[in-house]
């Protein structure tokens, strides 16, 4: 049957939840956009999950809920899910779907694009090089976040991602330059006061007026969660790769987003993977992460920050361990520090920006930071073990050497990676404490920085001690 704007079929055999299958269709297209034409004279969203001779699976973004048989049409669109984009909507709230929330009208204007979009040709990749200054030490110090890098956030329900999460989209910078970042802001399955304390994060720190915030809540349809990250980083490409924008684009929740697959394949009837996720989960969630990066010859860059809560606290279950093997490391979140009441409650030790290295030091930070970072690390991974000595066996058996390193335990925990939620810390202001806080260790313990080093910033607390 042909209509106007596609083709209408009303050979529905089955609906399964958010699923429908349509038989005796032709030239459907996988991805293709479907509008359900219900017998209440109410029409629904949908796209082609797959496709195969004759039969079309509708992925329906309203559910199936009241769909019956005999009184459902469905158009076939003929053309992708799009989303028309432009600068105008900076300062707006839109649903998952990229409809407003905000009460204002779609801007006029525009370009219409396909959500999936596709990631950056490596050919066609810039190296991250650019720091970019968080305000946070511990990050900024030890796990750097670089423009055009992808750096998820492991956190754990009731752990302060969302507080770090508004924190970073506040206060991050390109270091070296005045740039401030555009944020693309997208939330799946949050409740509803997280989605107000975002909003309003934003909107007391006037950051509001540089970001778009795409909202699915838990109440909205789980199939749309499946769209949200796309719509958000349609508009992300655009503003980066078409006006110069420097993006930063967070994702929050990816677990519901992976929950939301997983039931969306259940329904298909598809076989399961690990812990009942499909096998292609590692695609599906490549295809959204590398969407990021930096153009050769573009101004503007995307760099992601995807936050994930661990189930039960668990870094090896499938979500966050196939994030880290796509992403360039990870910004650990920590129950044992979050308890302490140490906020950011971020573990170091477990966390990991792999792309560092080649972004830090000389004139870019500073010529220590490589070295200090490096020594951090060492000093604090051997707390554990002699916290752990201590338990045993008391403080007064230790070494000065190991009180020493409590002391510093101490410190780096209370000092350096715990600051107040709107302290902003320069690059410069996390080195130097980074240096006060190993000033607690004895001096031949500091095997990870030069010599130089040592008499350029260590000497000076042993002079200002000798003038008191």
């Amino acid at each position: 049957m042909q209509a106007s704007g596609g083709r209408t079929y009303r050979d529905v055999q089955r609906v399964q939840g958010p699923i429908l299958v349509v038989e005796r269709v032709a030239d459907v297209a996988y991805g293709e956009r479907v509008e359900v034409l219900c017998a209440d004279g109410t029409r629904r969203r949908g796209s082609v999950l797959d496709i195969s001779d004759r039969r079309a699976v509708v992925q329906v973004f309203e559910g199936g809920t009241g769909l019956s048989l005999r009184g459902t049409q469905v158009r076939f669109l003929g053309e992708p899910l799009r989303f028309t984009v432009s600068r105008e909507l900076l300062g707006r709230v839109l649903n998952g779907a990229g409809e407003p929330l905000d009460g204002c009208p779609k801007p006029f204007g525009g370009v219409t694009r396909g959500i999936y979009g596709s990631a950056i040709n490596p050919v066609m990749r810039d190296y991250p090089m650019d720091v970019i200054e968080t305000g946070v030490s511990v990050i900024d110090g030890m796990n750097t976040l670089v423009r055009g890098q992808k750096l998820p956030i492991f956190s754990g329900n009731g752990l302060p991602h969302n507080d770090l999460a508004a924190q970073i989209a506040r206060q991050a910078r390109i270091r070296g330059t005045d740039e401030s970042f555009a944020v693309v802001f997208a939330a799946m399955g949050i409740k509803n006061d997280d989605a107000a304390f975002f909003r309003e994060e934003l909107e007391r720190t006037g950051a509001l007026e540089n970001a778009t915030m795409f909202i699915n809540l838990a109440s909205d349809p789980a199939e749309e969660r499946l769209v949200t990250p796309r719509y958000a980083l349609t508009l992300a490409e655009h503003l980066a790769f078409d006006h110069g924008y420097h993006v930063l684009v967070i994702l929050t929740d990816m677990t519901n987003y992976c929950e939301s697959l997983r039931e969306m394949t259940s329904a298909r009837g598809e076989v399961p993977s690990r812990k009942g996720y499909p096998g292609y989960l590692y695609s599906d969630l490549a295809e959204i992460y590398e969407r990021c990066g930096r153009v050769r010859g573009a101004k503007g860059s995307i760099t992601q920050i995807p936050i994930l809560t661990m189930p039960n606290d668990d870094i090896t279950h499938p979500i966050p361990d196939l994030t880290g093997y796509i992403t360039e490391g990870q910004i650990v979140l920590d129950r044992e520090l979050h308890q302490k009441g140490v906020y950011p409650p971020i573990n170091p030790l477990p966390s990991l920006s792999r792309i560092m290295k080649d972004a830090i030091g000389g004139t870019r930070t500073r010529e220590d930071h490589p070295n200090t970072a490096n020594q951090l690390y060492s000093s604090y991974s051997a707390v554990g073990g002699i916290r752990s000595l201590a338990a045993i066996v008391g403080a007064d058996e230790l070494t000065a050497a190991d009180r020493a390193h409590l002391e510093f335990g101490d410190a780096f925990e209370r000092e350096f990676i715990a600051q107040p939620r709107d302290l902003r810390r320069t690059v410069e202001e996390t080195l130097d404490l980074a240096w006060r806080t190993l000033g607690l260790l004895p001096r031949e313990s500091l095997h990870r920085v030069s010599e130089k080093q040592i008499e350029e910033r260590y000497a000076r607390r042993e002079k200002a001690e000798e003038n008191r």
